[in-house]
């Protein structure tokens, strides 16, 4: 049976439409953007063409805000069973599914607008990108890690971005690629801790699920798998000193969260803040790469 979801009738569509595309929540969109401007900089050796950056930042704003509309429409029977996301619009019916629907493919007629601005290499690597986005939720029903199936979506952004300045994939990208979806792996099976009990009463799959007492000791992994794979990305590269010392700096960030994660009965909210704080870690890390190439 269906929890009764608590709605706000006077509340205008448009902002009700926002909430579905999780425009009222940022840090959603940018850590999609982080590995996005990564890969463009990086490519370009830290002097990418604006327009480029540009068409980049606005690609991933409109593939998150379809891929949030995908995934609400793939649970919106299931969402309400599960105290974060009960009162999401489609879930809580503020909205109907017609306009869910609606609002998801002009999601993505932005997004495929968009893509015809890149290089035919590119533009191909988009449209690959687009069954995983899709697929993405029902992963959760069928996969027992479908945290690996986002962090593949997730890899895309760097495939496409790299993509989009050099016109073809080469070592240094599947270097980045790599660190991009063992980062995702971590930071999102954090961020899927905070739901364990409604997912396992729901009946769902997630990594957190998967990994169970030893969640942790995974997130460990997939944190030094990025930084191995970040480092060995740095030595390719030739990145200077300026991107070892943020490199530090993140990894620093990673032990806190990992000496965090292993306390018993950790709140809730605290998976949340430390998902936000991965959205920091992303854009030291940026800042390192773009002052490391020169």
């Amino acid at each position: 049976m269906l929890r009764n979801p608590q709605t706000n009738t006077d509340e205008p569509t448009w902002s009700k439409i926002v909430q579905l595309l999780r425009w009222n929540k940022p840090e959603g969109r940018l850590i999609l953007m982080i590995p996005a401007l990564w890969a463009v900089f990086l490519a370009a050796s830290g002097k990418p063409p604006l327009p480029l950056v540009g068409v980049i930042i606005l690609g991933t704003f409109a593939t998150s805000a379809a891929g949030c509309v995908v995934n609400d429409l793939w649970d919106r029977n299931i969402d309400p069973e599960v105290e974060r996301t009960r009162n999401r619009p489609l879930a809580s019916r503020a909205l109907s599914l017609k306009v869910g629907i609606v609002v998801a493919l002009v999601a993505m007629a932005c997004a495929a607008v968009l893509a015809f601005y890149l290089n035919p290499f590119t533009f191909w690597l988009c449209v690959a990108a687009v069954p995983v986005i899709l697929l993405y939720p029902g992963a959760k029903r069928v996969f027992p890690v479908p945290q690996l199936v986002l962090s593949i979506a997730w890899g895309f952004a760097v495939l496409i971005s790299w993509s989009a300045v050099t016109q073809n994939i080469s070592l240094p990208t599947w270097l980045l690629w790599g660190a991009t979806v063992l980062w995702t792996l971590g930071f999102d099976t954090i961020y899927a801790m905070s739901d364990r009990d409604d997912d396992r009463r729901i009946g769902v799959n997630s990594s957190a699920l998967f990994f169970g007492n030893y969640a942790p000791v995974a997130i460990g992994i997939f944190f030094v798998g990025t930084v191995g794979l970040l480092a060995g990305l740095g030595v390719v590269t030739n990145l200077h000193f300026a991107f070892w010392i943020c490199l530090v700096v993140a990894a620093i960030g990673w032990i806190w969260q990992l000496v965090n994660l292993r306390q018993q009965d950790l709140p809730n909210p605290a998976y949340g803040q430390m998902f936000r704080q991965n959205v920091w870690i992303g854009f030291i890390l940026l800042a390192g790469m773009i002052a490391g190439c020169f």
